[in-house]
Protein backbone atom coordinates (compact mmCIF):
# COMPACT_ATOMS: atom_id res chain seq x y z
CA UNK A 1 0.00 0.00 0.00
CA UNK A 2 1.09 3.60 -0.77
CA UNK A 3 2.39 5.31 1.98
CA UNK A 4 -0.73 7.76 3.33
CA UNK A 5 1.14 11.57 4.01
CA UNK A 6 -0.47 14.11 5.51
CA UNK A 7 0.76 17.62 6.15
CA UNK A 8 3.68 17.29 3.47
CA UNK A 9 6.51 19.61 3.96
CA UNK A 10 8.87 21.32 1.42
CA UNK A 11 12.26 20.06 1.55
CA UNK A 12 13.37 17.80 4.42
CA UNK A 13 12.65 17.60 8.14
CA UNK A 14 14.88 18.39 10.89
CA UNK A 15 14.10 15.00 12.59
CA UNK A 16 11.92 11.88 12.25
CA UNK A 17 10.04 10.04 14.75
CA UNK A 18 9.53 6.16 13.60
CA UNK A 19 6.34 4.19 15.09
CA UNK A 20 5.66 0.81 14.65
CA UNK A 21 2.59 -0.44 16.06
CA UNK A 22 -0.79 -2.83 16.03
CA UNK A 23 -2.70 0.01 16.58
CA UNK A 24 -2.95 -0.68 20.66
CA UNK A 25 -5.16 1.94 22.08
CA UNK A 26 -1.55 2.93 23.75
CA UNK A 27 -0.72 4.12 20.17
CA UNK A 28 -2.65 7.88 20.82
CA UNK A 29 -0.97 8.82 23.72
CA UNK A 30 2.62 7.73 22.05
CA UNK A 31 1.54 10.03 18.65
CA UNK A 32 -0.05 13.01 21.11
CA UNK A 33 3.40 12.85 23.16
CA UNK A 34 5.01 13.84 19.40
CA UNK A 35 2.70 16.29 18.71
CA UNK A 36 2.97 17.93 22.14
CA UNK A 37 6.77 18.65 21.37
CA UNK A 38 8.37 21.56 22.29
CA UNK A 39 10.97 21.34 19.11
CA UNK A 40 10.60 24.59 16.86
CA UNK A 41 12.23 22.49 14.09
CA UNK A 42 10.23 20.07 11.29
CA UNK A 43 8.81 16.95 12.55
CA UNK A 44 7.97 14.07 10.63
CA UNK A 45 5.82 11.40 12.37
CA UNK A 46 5.88 7.70 10.48
CA UNK A 47 3.17 4.79 11.72
CA UNK A 48 3.70 1.90 10.52
CA UNK A 49 1.14 -1.05 11.15
CA UNK A 50 2.42 -4.79 11.18
CA UNK A 51 -0.71 -6.45 11.91
CA UNK A 52 -4.50 -5.08 12.35
CA UNK A 53 -4.96 -6.18 16.26
CA UNK A 54 -6.99 -2.87 17.60
CA UNK A 55 -8.92 -0.56 15.99
CA UNK A 56 -8.61 1.10 12.69
CA UNK A 57 -10.60 4.41 14.13
CA UNK A 58 -7.26 5.11 16.03
CA UNK A 59 -5.67 6.40 12.99
CA UNK A 60 -8.23 8.61 11.89
CA UNK A 61 -7.52 10.31 15.70
CA UNK A 62 -4.30 10.80 15.02
CA UNK A 63 -5.03 12.29 11.41
CA UNK A 64 -7.66 14.72 13.02
CA UNK A 65 -5.19 15.34 16.26
CA UNK A 66 -2.31 16.19 14.16
CA UNK A 67 -0.73 19.76 13.98
CA UNK A 68 0.12 21.03 11.09
CA UNK A 69 3.37 21.56 11.94
CA UNK A 70 3.85 17.98 11.78
CA UNK A 71 4.07 15.72 8.50
CA UNK A 72 2.41 12.09 9.44
CA UNK A 73 2.64 9.33 7.10
CA UNK A 74 1.03 6.04 7.55
CA UNK A 75 1.99 2.67 5.92
CA UNK A 76 -0.49 0.12 6.19
CA UNK A 77 1.27 -2.95 3.70
CA UNK A 78 -1.92 -4.83 4.35
CA UNK A 79 0.53 -7.96 5.57
CA UNK A 80 2.83 -9.16 7.69
CA UNK A 81 6.71 -8.86 7.35
CA UNK A 82 7.32 -11.07 10.85
CA UNK A 83 8.50 -14.33 10.67
CA UNK A 84 5.50 -14.89 13.21
CA UNK A 85 2.74 -13.53 11.24
CA UNK A 86 3.82 -15.78 8.37
CA UNK A 87 6.36 -13.46 7.10
CA UNK A 88 9.92 -13.42 6.56
CA UNK A 89 12.13 -10.85 8.95
CA UNK A 90 12.96 -12.79 12.51
CA UNK A 91 11.86 -10.15 14.72
CA UNK A 92 8.24 -10.85 15.75
CA UNK A 93 7.50 -7.18 16.68
CA UNK A 94 7.20 -5.77 12.83
CA UNK A 95 9.69 -7.56 10.34
CA UNK A 96 11.24 -5.35 8.88
CA UNK A 97 8.71 -2.33 9.42
CA UNK A 98 10.79 -0.66 11.45
CA UNK A 99 13.65 -0.46 9.21
CA UNK A 100 11.68 0.35 6.23
CA UNK A 101 9.90 3.61 8.16
CA UNK A 102 13.40 4.19 8.86
CA UNK A 103 14.33 4.57 4.77
CA UNK A 104 11.17 6.46 4.23
CA UNK A 105 11.62 8.93 6.66
CA UNK A 106 12.00 12.38 5.18
CA UNK A 107 15.31 13.42 7.94
CA UNK A 108 18.40 11.92 8.21
CA UNK A 109 17.79 12.35 12.63
CA UNK A 110 15.48 9.75 13.14
CA UNK A 111 14.22 8.56 16.87
CA UNK A 112 12.25 6.21 17.59
CA UNK A 113 8.96 5.25 19.98
CA UNK A 114 7.45 2.31 20.65
CA UNK A 115 3.47 2.03 20.52
CA UNK A 116 3.13 2.17 24.64
CA UNK A 117 5.78 4.22 25.30
CA UNK A 118 5.60 8.24 25.45
CA UNK A 119 7.76 11.41 25.21
CA UNK A 120 7.98 14.29 27.62
CA UNK A 121 7.56 17.47 25.56
CA UNK A 122 11.75 18.34 25.78
CA UNK A 123 12.52 14.72 24.34
CA UNK A 124 13.15 15.84 20.67
CA UNK A 125 14.58 19.07 21.07
CA UNK A 126 17.16 17.80 24.29
CA UNK A 127 18.26 14.72 22.19
CA UNK A 128 18.76 17.04 19.07
CA UNK A 129 21.02 18.98 21.16
CA UNK A 130 22.94 16.04 22.50
CA UNK A 131 23.47 14.94 18.56
CA UNK A 132 25.72 17.92 18.13
CA UNK A 133 29.00 16.48 16.55
CA UNK A 134 27.74 12.55 17.10
CA UNK A 135 26.47 10.17 15.56
CA UNK A 136 24.06 8.67 17.35
CA UNK A 137 22.42 10.05 21.13
CA UNK A 138 20.23 8.52 24.07
CA UNK A 139 18.13 10.02 26.61
CA UNK A 140 17.51 8.41 30.38
CA UNK A 141 13.72 7.08 30.60
CA UNK A 142 10.84 6.35 33.24
CA UNK A 143 9.47 2.99 34.28
CA UNK A 144 5.95 3.17 33.85
CA UNK A 145 3.58 0.59 35.19
CA UNK A 146 1.61 -1.43 32.87
CA UNK A 147 -1.44 -1.48 34.79
CA UNK A 148 -2.20 1.85 36.27
CA UNK A 149 0.43 3.35 33.68
CA UNK A 150 1.95 5.50 36.93
CA UNK A 151 5.79 6.53 36.22
CA UNK A 152 7.35 3.95 38.95
CA UNK A 153 10.79 5.67 38.86
CA UNK A 154 13.91 6.79 37.09
CA UNK A 155 15.73 3.73 35.27
CA UNK A 156 19.01 4.16 36.49
CA UNK A 157 19.98 0.81 36.29
CA UNK A 158 19.00 -0.88 32.90
CA UNK A 159 19.06 1.56 29.75
CA UNK A 160 21.72 3.84 30.79
CA UNK A 161 23.98 3.67 27.76
CA UNK A 162 27.46 2.40 26.79
CA UNK A 163 29.48 0.83 29.39
CA UNK A 164 26.90 1.02 32.59
CA UNK A 165 24.19 -0.46 34.22
CA UNK A 166 23.42 -4.27 34.82
CA UNK A 167 23.96 -4.67 30.83
CA UNK A 168 27.59 -3.46 30.92
CA UNK A 169 29.22 -7.23 31.49
CA UNK A 170 27.36 -9.03 28.84
CA UNK A 171 26.28 -6.52 26.11
CA UNK A 172 28.13 -3.27 26.65
CA UNK A 173 24.95 -1.61 28.30
CA UNK A 174 22.20 -0.81 26.79
CA UNK A 175 20.19 1.70 25.14
CA UNK A 176 16.07 0.94 25.03
CA UNK A 177 14.69 2.12 21.31
CA UNK A 178 12.51 5.05 22.45
CA UNK A 179 15.14 6.73 23.70
CA UNK A 180 17.08 7.09 20.57
CA UNK A 181 18.08 9.13 18.38
CA UNK A 182 20.77 8.37 15.31
CA UNK A 183 21.80 10.17 12.36
CA UNK A 184 20.45 7.94 9.40
CA UNK A 185 23.69 8.81 6.91
CA UNK A 186 26.24 7.93 9.28
CA UNK A 187 24.48 5.07 10.57
CA UNK A 188 22.79 3.70 7.23
CA UNK A 189 24.30 0.19 7.27
CA UNK A 190 23.07 -0.43 10.86
CA UNK A 191 19.16 -0.38 10.05
CA UNK A 192 18.56 -3.98 8.44
CA UNK A 193 19.71 -5.29 12.07
CA UNK A 194 15.91 -3.68 13.27
CA UNK A 195 14.11 -6.77 10.78
CA UNK A 196 16.95 -9.34 12.79
CA UNK A 197 16.83 -11.37 15.54
CA UNK A 198 19.16 -12.88 17.85
CA UNK A 199 16.97 -15.15 19.76
CA UNK A 200 14.64 -17.72 19.52
CA UNK A 201 11.46 -15.74 19.94
CA UNK A 202 12.13 -12.96 17.76
CA UNK A 203 12.74 -10.53 20.54
CA UNK A 204 16.55 -8.61 20.69
CA UNK A 205 17.08 -6.55 17.62
CA UNK A 206 17.42 -3.77 19.76
CA UNK A 207 20.57 -5.34 21.23
CA UNK A 208 21.58 -5.55 17.77
CA UNK A 209 21.05 -2.08 16.99
CA UNK A 210 22.91 -1.00 20.56
CA UNK A 211 26.18 -3.51 20.20
CA UNK A 212 26.20 -1.97 16.30
CA UNK A 213 26.35 1.85 17.37
CA UNK A 214 28.21 1.68 20.77
CA UNK A 215 31.33 0.05 19.09
CA UNK A 216 31.31 1.70 15.80
CA UNK A 217 30.03 5.18 16.77
CA UNK A 218 30.42 8.28 18.19
CA UNK A 219 27.39 9.07 20.80
CA UNK A 220 26.16 11.48 23.38
CA UNK A 221 23.37 11.08 26.65
CA UNK A 222 21.11 14.16 26.65
CA UNK A 223 21.10 13.39 30.53
CA UNK A 224 17.52 14.03 30.65
CA UNK A 225 14.90 11.42 31.76
CA UNK A 226 12.38 12.96 28.95
CA UNK A 227 11.34 9.12 27.66
CA UNK A 228 8.26 7.28 29.53
CA UNK A 229 8.40 3.33 28.75
CA UNK A 230 5.85 1.07 30.20
CA UNK A 231 7.12 -2.61 31.06
CA UNK A 232 5.46 -5.04 30.34
CA UNK A 233 3.59 -7.96 32.45
CA UNK A 234 6.31 -10.17 32.48
CA UNK A 235 9.34 -8.01 32.82
CA UNK A 236 8.11 -5.71 36.00
CA UNK A 237 8.55 -9.29 37.87
CA UNK A 238 12.26 -9.49 36.70
CA UNK A 239 14.64 -10.09 39.60
CA UNK A 240 16.77 -6.90 38.57
CA UNK A 241 14.17 -4.55 38.41
CA UNK A 242 12.10 -6.04 41.91
CA UNK A 243 14.83 -5.75 43.29
CA UNK A 244 15.16 -2.09 42.48
CA UNK A 245 11.88 -1.38 43.41
CA UNK A 246 11.83 -2.72 46.74
CA UNK A 247 15.27 -1.20 47.25
CA UNK A 248 13.45 2.06 46.60
CA UNK A 249 10.57 1.47 48.56
CA UNK A 250 8.12 0.96 45.68
CA UNK A 251 6.57 -1.98 47.47
CA UNK A 252 3.41 -1.12 45.40
CA UNK A 253 4.90 -2.70 42.20
CA UNK A 254 4.02 -6.16 43.07
CA UNK A 255 1.79 -5.52 46.01
CA UNK A 256 -1.01 -4.61 44.39
CA UNK A 257 -3.14 -3.83 47.98
CA UNK A 258 -1.21 -1.08 47.73
CA UNK A 259 -2.90 0.47 44.72
CA UNK A 260 -6.31 0.69 45.61
CA UNK A 261 -4.77 1.92 49.30
CA UNK A 262 -3.49 5.19 47.45
CA UNK A 263 -6.68 5.11 45.31
CA UNK A 264 -8.40 5.24 48.31
CA UNK A 265 -5.97 7.99 49.95
CA UNK A 266 -6.50 10.23 46.38
CA UNK A 267 -10.17 9.97 46.57
CA UNK A 268 -10.61 11.00 49.93
CA UNK A 269 -8.10 13.52 49.89
CA UNK A 270 -10.37 14.96 46.44
CA UNK A 271 -13.38 14.72 49.06
CA UNK A 272 -11.34 16.61 51.61
CA UNK A 273 -10.40 19.28 49.42
CA UNK A 274 -14.42 20.06 48.25
CA UNK A 275 -15.24 19.86 51.89
CA UNK A 276 -12.54 22.74 52.52
CA UNK A 277 -10.94 20.53 54.91
CA UNK A 278 -7.35 21.41 53.68
CA UNK A 279 -5.42 20.02 56.53
CA UNK A 280 -6.97 16.55 56.48
CA UNK A 281 -6.92 16.28 52.02
CA UNK A 282 -3.24 17.16 52.77
CA UNK A 283 -2.76 14.35 55.31
CA UNK A 284 -4.58 11.86 52.51
CA UNK A 285 -1.69 12.83 49.99
CA UNK A 286 0.89 12.59 52.34
CA UNK A 287 -0.15 8.69 52.76
CA UNK A 288 -0.77 8.42 49.09
CA UNK A 289 2.77 9.78 48.69
CA UNK A 290 4.65 7.44 51.28
CA UNK A 291 2.65 4.45 48.79
CA UNK A 292 4.32 6.10 45.69
CA UNK A 293 6.99 9.04 46.04
CA UNK A 294 6.27 9.76 42.44
CA UNK A 295 2.50 9.83 42.01
CA UNK A 296 1.58 12.88 40.16
CA UNK A 297 -1.91 12.86 40.78
CA UNK A 298 -1.01 13.17 44.82
CA UNK A 299 1.47 15.46 44.38
CA UNK A 300 -0.61 17.96 42.61
CA UNK A 301 -3.64 17.32 45.23
CA UNK A 302 -0.76 18.23 47.51
CA UNK A 303 -0.07 21.15 46.41
CA UNK A 304 -3.60 22.26 46.10
CA UNK A 305 -3.70 21.53 50.37
CA UNK A 306 -0.86 24.14 50.53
Amino acid sequence: MTPMTQNAHTGCSDVAVVLQTTLAQSLLAAADSVFAQDFTGRIHLLIGIDIHQGDPAILDRIRNQCPARIMLTILAPGYSTSVRHGGLFPNAYGGSLRAVLSLLANSNRLAYLDDNDWYHPSHLRTLSAAMAGKQWAFSNRWLVDPHTLWPICRDEWDSVGPGAGINAARFGGFVQPSTLMLDRQACLMVLPLWSQSPFADGSGEDRLIFAALHKQFTYAGSGEYSTFCTLNPRSINDAHHRDEFIRRGLNWVQDRRLVAALQAHLAAASHCLDQGDMQTAARHCEDALRIHPHHQGAAALRACCE
